[in-house]
């Protein structure tokens, strides 16, 4: 063990318990895995064409939450470095030394491999193998691959966002189809007008760290541009599911509401970058907007299937 190891170590021996396993759930990152499963129970739902076992949910939703916490684990401990360089991450665990980078990568690991057995053993090996591909997708395919190395790095490694609508889909079914393809695809197209925004209030933060996001390398007007075509990629999705799925008034009403309104958002805020209003962006608007969306859509999708056409 190294002496910085060591230092380590002994620093994190001396938070106290509570203090202790209040990190380790903070490296999992709550907020996210909050989001991500709120799509995974609609997603549930529509496959089962009404309410499926409360049984089969939760094991679901414990899987799954595994899944991801292990992916997020492992991209605090690979962003470690550059985390204490961000004023935004300077307080994450293994920054503040409360737990140790040993400590997180064991935690990872073991959080991994319950998530693929416990879905294998509960729900199915479609669900378990879909799991432990989204991990592999985040922890390697974004955090090491794409995320200090291209500017395309949140759309592509985005992609392990939009699983949880597969495993959710799988674990009902054993299988997968078009409909939840096309989920797929409105998690896909929302993840950069989701993410970009936030990307333009601490494009400071990525600059300092050397992570290329896209607001970092290119002017606001081509972001604000680029997130336009995004978001209507991710209306024309939630539009496809509608004959796809069987999707009835109630859905295919929200669907073209709440599409409209967050696509106002982003057209305000490229209107906004054009004029050259730099310090008045509102780009926070558009993520919390984003946030809103997500979640009217996915909630509506939850209640479709039991309203009459």
């Amino acid at each position: 063990m190294s002496a910085a190891e060591s230092a380590s170590r002994a620093a994190a021996d001396r938070v106290p318990l509570r203090n202790r396993l209040r990190a380790y759930v903070a490296l999992t990152k709550p907020r996210i895995i909050e989001l991500l499963l709120i799509t995974t129970v609609p997603t549930m739902i529509l496959a089962a064409g009404g309410f499926p076992s409360w049984w089969l949910i939760i094991a679901t939703l414990i899987g799954g939450a595994a899944a991801a916490g292990s992916a997020n684990t492992f991209n605090m401990y690979y962003d470690r470095d550059i985390d204490a360089v961000m004023a935004r991450t300077r307080k994450r665990p293994l920054v503040t030394g409360e737990v140790t980078p040993r400590g997180a990568l064991v935690f990872a690991l073991l959080l991994g491999a319950f998530s693929v057995v416990w879905l294998w053993l509960t729900v199915n090996w479609v669900a378990a193998a879909l799991a432990a591909a989204a991990n592999l997708m985040y922890s390697y395919g974004y955090t090491v691959l794409l995320k200090r190395h291209t500017r395309q790095n949140i759309v592509w490694g985005g992609a392990a966002g939009c699983m949880p609508v597969l495993i959710g889909w799988a674990a009902v079914t054993g299988s997968l189809g078009v409909a939840p393809f096309l989920l797929f695809g409105i998690i896909f197209f929302w993840t950069p007008p989701h993410y970009w925004p936030l990307s333009m209030k601490f494009k400071k933060d990525y600059a300092a760290a050397g992570v290329p996001m896209l607001p970092v390398v290119a002017a606001d007007t081509k972001v604000a541009r680029q997130m336009i075509g995004y978001a209507a990629a991710m209306v024309a999705c939630t539009l496809v599911l509608i004959p796809v799925a069987q999707m009835g008034w109630f859905y295919s009403v929200v669907a073209v509401a709440a599409g409209g309104w967050f696509g106002a958002a982003c057209i305000q805020l490229y209107r906004r970058t054009a004029a050259g209003t730099s310090r008045k962006l509102g780009a926070m608007k558009v993520f919390h907007a984003s946030i809103m969306y997500l979640t009217i859509v996915f909630v509506a999708i939850s209640i479709d299937p039991f309203l009459p056409w």
